[in-house]
């Protein structure tokens, strides 16, 4: 049975003169409407989940990385799983999808390992592969920030709370919240109240603190992201930039919507997610909203496209009405710049 907390994206080819110039160009749409939502939660028949999506991160020395990397991309094309993983000195994070069979198979023999026993798995169903291809590669950080001094997240990062406990603190006037997150993951969907960082990318999160978040160095600061892996090495990098009372959402985001006291109350919109689902809801309480808007007009929205233009791939929020009248375009100037391109190929 689909659990209330699947969500599936489906490719969307929009017309056939976007098709005929774009058959690279993905645009996604949320598979189901509110009223679906509203027949899962109520146990009403919908289409049977066949597939899972793993979520899993741990912060652990691996010897070798290099090795591991290599065989475990042997292992996982063998089982026949398809995602991304990255293996590194300190660890491996990673999501993934496959059946039933070879998720359980997966967890099984990953826990198996010394190393990773205890790992912790965040599981959706799921109605296909999330993923195209199986990636497992080896890299300096399994999230790229660059800092110049070396932390570890096992021992500099903040305090860590359950979501009841994260929802209890929400609710106290001298906290601040900051997503740990890019401005384009805020705009689709946050906790109530939550700053959004003006960043592109992980590793301007430092800089970005310096200037524009340092007053609030002696204010409590929950800070919260999909899976938790960001907010471990976040709340480690605030911790030494001097912020005194630094906590992070453990489990993330994802966790915070599963879990049966909170059900993602205080989570306005949905969470984005990288695979072929592009977001996921996470409050299944009447509280339940959309945040996002249009790019171009302002319109409630939730689905998120690239640009059609092949030098531009902006992503964007685009409501139906702005998808129709700007043929997938971010601009204009990026739809006349292509038109430009066609009529000299």
């Amino acid at each position: 049975m689909l659990t209330k907390c699947c969500i599936s994206i489906t490719l969307l080819l929009y017309d056939e003169q976007i098709c005929e110039r774009k058959r690279k160009n993905r645009l996604f749409l949320p598979l189901f409407t509110f009223s679906q939502f509203d027949k899962i939660q109520k146990g009403e028949p919908h289409m049977m989940s066949n597939y899972r999506v793993l979520l899993f991160y741990k912060y652990i020395p691996i010897s070798d990385a290099q090795s591991f990397a290599a065989e475990h991309l042997a292992y996982c094309r063998e089982l026949g799983v398809k995602g991304r993983i990255l293996v590194v000195d300190e660890g491996i994070n990673g999501t993934l999808s496959g059946t039933f069979e070879q998720t359980e198979r997966y967890m099984q023999d990953l826990r198996s390992n010394p190393l990773f026993t205890d790992i912790v798995f965040k599981i959706d169903d799921v109605q296909e592969h999330a993923f195209r291809k199986i990636f497992v590669r080896y890299r300096p950080e399994l999230v790229t920030l660059r800092y110049a001094k070396k932390l570890d997240p096992n021992r500099d990062g903040g305090g860590r709370l359950k979501p009841e406990q994260f929802y209890e603190m929400l609710q106290r006037e001298d906290v601040v919240v900051l997503d740990g997150r890019t401005g384009y993951e805020y705009d689709l969907g946050h906790f109530r109240g939550a700053v959004r960082p003006e960043v592109d990318s992980f590793r301007e999160f430092p800089e970005w603190l310096a200037e524009h978040f340092a007053a609030y160095k002696d204010k409590p600061v929950l800070t919260y992201c999909t899976g938790g892996i960001r907010c471990e090495m976040l709340t480690a990098v605030m911790r030494d930039n001097g912020f005194r009372e630094v906590y992070q959402l453990d489990g993330g985001i994802v966790t915070y919507g599963k879990d049966p006291s909170v059900q993602g109350r205080g989570f306005e919109g949905s969470c984005y997610v990288f695979d072929e689902r592009i977001s996921v809801p996470i409050n299944h309480t009447e509280e339940r909203t959309i945040v996002g808007k249009c790019h171009h007009c302002g319109e409630p929205t939730e689905r998120y496209i690239n640009c059609a233009d092949d030098t531009c791939h902006h992503q964007h929020l685009v409501c139906d009405d702005c998808l129709e009248s700007k043929h997938g375009y971010c601009s204009s100037a990026c739809e006349a710049h292509d038109q430009e391109l066609s009529l000299a190929r």
